[in-house]
C-alpha cells in the first residue's frame, strides 16, 4: 500500500510517498481502508519538531531522536472497515467509520489497523468522508474541554480565543449547542465566518487593545496561546474556568492564580482516547447542530503542498487530504 513517510524532522519536503506492507488486523482490531485524513497542528509539530525548549529532550526521547519513531504521521481519518479480527464485536466489514490516531499516528496511508475499543466510531451519515475526517480531534477536544472540564451550562458566557481554527470553530458551535452566550475572537477576515457558526459577539484580535472589549466570562477557552493571561484573568468571573490547550504547562502567574483565587486554571489537558465523545458528536452532527469547517482539500500526493499551507499558520477550520481523486476533481480541484 502507499503511505506518506516522514524521513526526518524538518520542512514539508521530508514527507515522501512510498510503498509499505499492508497491515493485517489482530484479534481485537479492525482494518480500515482510509478515504480521507487531515493535516493538524499536531502533525505539523511532530514533522517539524516545533517543541518548546524546555520539552526538547523528553520529546525527542518519546518521538524519536533523529527522526519520528512512528514514521507514518496522520492523526485523524475516515474510511470503511475492510476486515475485522476474530474477537471484534462492535464493528463489521463495510462499516463507515471515523477515528482519531493521536497516540499511534498512521493515518497518512491507504490502510490502518485500529483497536476496536479505541477512539473509533460509525461515521455521521450526513457528512462526507472528507468532512468526517476533520471531526475526531478538533471537535472532540472542544467537547471535552467545554462539557467535561468546564461543565458549560445554559446562560453562561463563554469567550473562545482562536474561534476560526479547527478547535475554535467546533467550540463556538458546541458552546451555543449547550446554551451558552458565545463571544468569538479571531482575525478581521474571519469575523463573518465565526458569526455564521453561532457566535453572539465577535472581537477582532488585530485591533489595538482588543482585550479592552472583554467583558466578564464564566469560561475563557484559549485555542491558540497568544492571548495575554493577565487580560484573561481580569475578564474571568470569580469562579470562572480558564482553558488553554496551547500551553504544555502553567506559568507562574497561572499557578499563583490557582492558589490564591477561586478561578479554575486548566492547561494542556488531552481528551481521553476513547470513542465516547465521538459517539456523542455523531448524534449532534446528525441533528445538524454541528458541522466541520473545511478550509482546503488536497489529494494524497499533494501532502507536501498541504503541509506547506498549514505551516503558514493561517488555516481556517481544517485542512483535509482525500484519497479519492474522483471526489477531489468533482468538488475541490479548482479551490487549491
Amino acid at each position: 500500500m502507499k503511505a506518506v513517510v516522514c524521513t526526518k524532522y524538518g520542512p514539508p519536503e521530508v514527507l515522501k510517498i512510498t510503498e509499505v506492507k499492508k497491515p493485517s488486523p489482530k484479534e481485537n482490531e479492525v482494518l480500515v481502508r482510509i478515504y480521507a485524513t487531515t493535516v493538524t497542528a499536531a502533525d505539523f509539530r511532530v514533522r517539524s519538531f516545533t517543541i518548546p525548549a524546555l520539552f526538547w529532550l523528553p520529546a525527542r526521547l518519546m518521538l524519536g531522536l533523529r527522526k519520528p519513531r512512528k514514521s507514518i504521521l496522520g492523526m485523524e481519518l475516515s474510511g470503511e472497515i475492510e476486515s475485522i479480527g476474530k474477537n471484534v464485536k462492535s464493528f463489521k466489514e463495510g462499516d463507515k467509520v471515523f477515528a482519531a490516531t493521536l497516540q499511534t499516528f498512521g493515518a497518512y496511508a491507504e490502510y490502518i489497523c485500529l483497536p476496536e475499543d479505541g477512539p473509533i466510531a460509525l461515521k455521521p451519515n450526513n457528512v462526507t468522508y472528507e468532512e468526517a475526517s476533520a471531526i475526531p480531534i478538533g471537535a472532540r477536544t472542544a467537547f471535552h474541554h467545554l462539557k467535561r472540564i468546564a461543565e458549560v451550562k445554559p446562560g453562561q458566557k463563554v469567550l473562545i480565543y482562536g474561534a476560526s481554527g479547527s478547535v475554535g470553530t467546533y467550540a463556538v458551535q458546541l458552546a451555543k449547542y449547550f446554551g451558552a452566550e458565545v463571544t468569538g475572537v479571531c482575525s478581521t477576515s474571519n469575523l463573518e465566518l465565526v458569526k455564521s457558526l453561532g457566535a453572539d459577539k465577535v472581537i477582532d484580535y488585530k485591533k489595538p487593545d482588543f482585550t479592552k472589549n472583554f467583558e466578564t466570562y464564566d469560561i475563557i477557552f484559549i485555542t491558540i496561546d497568544k492571548c495575554p493571561f493577565l487580560a484573561c484573568k481580569k475578564a474571568l468571573s470569580k469562579k470562572g474556568t480558564y482553558l488553554n490547550i496551547g500551553r504544555p504547562m502553567k506559568s507562574l502567574k497561572m499557578i499563583w492564580t490557582s492558589l490564591t483565587t477561586s478561578k479554575k486554571i486548566v492547561v494542556g489537558k488531552n481528551s481521553p482516547e476513547t470513542a465516547e465523545a465521538l459517539v456523542i458528536l455523531k448524534r449532534i452532527i446528525e441533528k445538524e447542530q454541528l458541522k466541520p469547517v473545511i478550509d482546503r482539500v488536497y489529494l494524497f500526493d499533494q501532502i507536501v503542498k498541504a503541509h506547506r499551507y498549514v505551516d503558514k499558520g493561517h488555516k481556517i477550520g481544517n485542512v483535509v487530504i482525500t484519497l479519492n481523486r474522483d471526489v477531489y476533481n468533482r468538488k475541490w480541484s479548482k479551490e487549491v
